[in-house]
């Protein structure tokens, strides 16, 4: 009986369960990474599946410490870097339809298929699935060479908790520093997005207030988001003003996403009060 109450910890402990969530976010990585060419959808999933990865290495970096976290977690930022800047001019582009400027968003046309052709070049290789691969394995070997074992539920507590006051002390510093400064408004979303992969990750594990959480979260995301997207196209417009050559339209559509930046920061900034 004592063996089996052993055992029990032992696949109870936060050491054993990393891989349980890990393998998941890896296949679908490796799954949408396979089809790039089928829909334009999959380069946004497969970059959260990798944010989603860095948020479970920061999870366990108490764990096995910065050996793995840093290398591990900057490959799988450079790998979801590679998707994202594919993403960015599809959002480019949706944003100037949206805002009435379809004939400067179809200039974009080229540099949006260069930029797919440059990720599938990184993503669809065999040197991104053995990266992936050997980050999860180096972590379980990590891990499992760990002499201390930690109880899942105490575990999971413990990080959420640290993700949680993270934010809190982001959103002090943004609220502080003002609209002006969109380094510590993107440091809001980015702690939220971990906050909430975490609260999704750990559920189970967590205490039912911790759930009331999850709306407030999401709004985060989604006016924080809003406003990354039109900074995020704002700034790749004006570091290719070569796609418009001489046209004037450029800079009126590069005004319309100013205007809409500025709405979508006063949405954002409310949620700071």
């Amino acid at each position: 009986m004592t063996g089996k109450r052993h055992r029990g910890k032992v696949l109870d402990a936060a050491q054993a369960r990393f891989a349980g969530y890990a393998k998941p976010l890896v296949s679908e990585a490796l799954t949408r990474a396979a089809r790039l060419d089928e829909n334009e959808d999959d380069y946004h999933k497969l970059r959260v599946a990798l944010r989603r990865l860095r948020t479970l290495l920061w999870a366990w970096r108490p764990l096995f410490g910065r050996d793995l976290d840093e290398p591990g977690r900057a490959s799988l930022k450079r790998m979801a870097a590679a998707a994202g800047d594919a993403r960015n001019w599809d959002i480019a582009a949706g944003l100037l339809a949206q805002q009435g400027e379809e004939r400067i968003a179809n200039r974009l046309a080229a540099s949006r298929s260069d930029a797919r052709e440059a990720a599938r070049r990184v993503l669809a290789g065999r040197t991104f699935g053995r990266t992936l691969l050997e980050t999860v394995r180096r972590a379980n070997r990590m891990l499992n060479a760990s002499p201390r074992r930690v109880p899942m539920k105490r575990f999971a507590r413990a990080r959420v908790a640290s993700a949680e006051r993270a934010l809190d002390k982001r959103m002090r510093r943004a609220k502080k520093a003002g609209r002006r400064d969109y380094a510590a408004l993107h440091d809001v979303r980015k702690r939220a997005k971990r906050l909430r992969y975490l609260l999704e990750f750990f559920g189970p594990h967590l205490p039912r207030r911790r759930g009331k959480r999850m709306k407030r979260l999401k709004k985060i995301q989604d006016r924080f988001g809003n406003l990354n997207d039109v900074v995020s196209a704002e700034h790749l417009l004006a570091c290719h003003r070569e796609i418009f050559d001489a046209d004037a339209g450029a800079d009126a559509a590069l005004a319309s996403l100013g205007k809409l930046r500025k709405r979508r920061r006063r949405a954002a900034m409310k949620l700071l009060a």
